[in-house]
């Protein structure tokens, strides 16, 4: 590790690297962060998906799920690989061999099942004039967006790792996303990463500053309390409770 850091140290950047991959960054996690508080303010009411199932579900139903499942995975494939230092994986036992071979197949698993999910969705919005008229100016610059951002990190993997001679991306894009968040950047970490790399984590970051303004929102609202809500108790429509039983020599 000391000699990655002293290489990575010497590496001079430029006006152009300071530019991308410190104030870039930093300005779309200002905007993430004071946007969530605007639209709370503001639009409280307004942090949904704003569902259009009665509109047309046959799609939903089948896109839907693939897309948050993938979703999930791909999100929880990134913070292993982006906040978890190479280091701290091999001290519990997975080598970088192991870890290569899991991100990859794994990855492309999830890039495959969110890409056909996104898809359905983006297809199903296009191809349907009801929902197509009902699409907002933010959903316009959220499906290419994501759309973008997915494709561009499927291609990373696939020419680099799949098909290439392989690049490990935590000597460098983690290192460099990493230092954002311990305040120590480190541009020289990612400005001689490959094009497809770069390209995915500045649209990454352009997702961020556009995720408060967008149905994104929805998933701080996701109904974590129902897994440990009480039972709820049903009664059939027509069963009426009983009546009171009537007292002796009553006339009524």
């Amino acid at each position: 590790m000391s000699t990655e850091a002293s290489s990575l140290s010497a590496a001079p950047v430029g006006g152009a690297g300071l530019l991308l991959w410190v104030a870039v960054p930093y300005v779309c996690l200002a905007v993430f962060a004071a946007g969530h508080v605007w639209r709370y303010r503001h639009d409280q009411f307004g942090w949904t998906s704003r569902t259009s199932q009665l509109l047309e579900h046959r799609w939903l139903r089948r896109g839907s799920p693939l897309f948050h499942l993938g979703a999930f995975m791909v999100i929880a494939g990134h913070v292993v690989g982006l906040a978890v230092p190479a280091a701290w994986t091999e001290a519990v036992g997975v080598d970088e061999h192991l870890y290569h071979a899991g991100a990859v197949w794994a990855g492309s698993v999830a890039g495959v099942a969110m890409v056909a999910g996104l898809g359905m969705l983006c297809a199903r919005r296009l191809l349907t004039r009801r929902i197509r008229l009902g699409t907002d100016g933010s959903d316009k610059v959220l499906f290419p967006l994501l759309s973008v951002t997915v494709l561009l990190g499927i291609c990373a993997t696939a020419a680099h790792n799949v098909f290439g001679g392989g690049y490990d991306y935590r000597e460098t894009v983690s290192v460099w996303f990493r230092g954002l968040f311990a305040l120590r950047p480190r541009p020289e970490a990612i400005a001689d990463a490959p094009l497809l790399f770069q390209l995915h984590a500045l649209s990454a970051c352009l997702l961020f500053a556009a995720w408060p303004f967008t149905r994104l929102v929805h998933v701080w609202s996701a109904p974590v309390g129902y897994l440990v809500r009480p039972y709820l108790v049903y009664r059939r429509r027509g069963s009426a409770p009983p009546s009171p039983a009537r007292r002796p020599g009553s006339r009524f």
